[in-house]
């Protein structure tokens, strides 16, 4: 189980996360929503050991990681995508993939061994690549992809390294339309996985409302809602976030 305690962060006098305590189970899809600028990919590098808090606490099944860096937080199980630094640009689709379950497999650079040892990992690879739908572009190198393909090699990384947490942020940005339900098929069977946990930062209500088990609202750093999504999506500071209705602002 992931958690949060109490987490914030300041830049200067502004709070970007303000004491955000939240639990995450395995089996879930708990999609983070709310307006620009409130703090959910803030609270997604916090989570992850992109930036470290201010205050509060992040606990990976009961074990406190607030110091811990993006490393190792990954060797635990936290496993983010659309970090695009992970993409090595001139090596192909497949031998980032399989550098990715290399990594995940700790298998080092070992001079006893040659390529044949490890088929194992390469049918892994070969795997995660035709799954990803990227068989065709194999042997193309990484920085020759377009944008949508690039994302979807970045999601056949994430599998590789076999987390318990996924993170997505924005996973359907600036792709085609042929490319986004790909993404989002993958993430429905990975959500069939009973002991995953999912987090996914969208603004596509459309898309929230299909794969979420549970919303949680961020709103100027704070969390202001948290439930199932039909609830939520009907709350007050939904409508006024995403629709501009005009309604009395509830107290935090």
């Amino acid at each position: 189980m992931l958690e949060t305690k109490d987490l914030t962060i300041r830049f200067g006098g502004h709070v970007a996360v303000d004491h955000v305590s939240c639990r995450f189970e395995p089996g879930t899809l708990t999609a983070i929503v709310g307006p620009n600028g409130a703090g959910k990919t803030t609270y997604f590098n916090l989570i992850s050991g992109q930036l470290r808090a201010s205050e509060g606490s992040v606990h990976l099944n009961g074990a406190d990681i607030t110091n811990e860096a993006t490393p190792q937080r990954t060797h635990r199980g936290i496993g983010r995508a659309f970090q695009l630094t992970q993409l090595f640009p001139n090596l192909s689709v497949l031998e980032n993939v399989r550098l990715a379950v290399q990594s995940r497999r700790r298998e080092g650079l070992n001079l006893w061994s040659v390529w044949s040892d490890h088929r194992n990992t390469l049918e892994r690879a070969h795997l995660l690549v035709d799954r990803v739908r990227l068989a065709d572009r194999a042997d193309a190198p990484a920085a020759s992809l377009p944008h949508g393909d690039q994302r979807k090699l970045e999601v056949a990384m994430l599998m590789a390294l076999e987390p318990s947490v996924y993170m997505f942020d924005e996973p359907t940005a600036g792709m085609s339309v042929d490319d986004v339900p790909v993404v989002l098929d993958l993430i429905r069977t990975l959500k069939q996985q009973r002991n995953k946990t999912i987090l996914l930062v969208e603004h596509k209500m459309d898309v929230v409302r299909e794969l979420a088990d549970r919303i949680i609202v961020l709103h100027n750093g704070q969390l202001v809602a948290d439930g199932e999504p039909e609830a939520v999506i009907a709350s007050p500071v939904v409508q006024q976030a995403y629709l501009g209705t005009s309604t009395v602002e509830e107290p935090a």
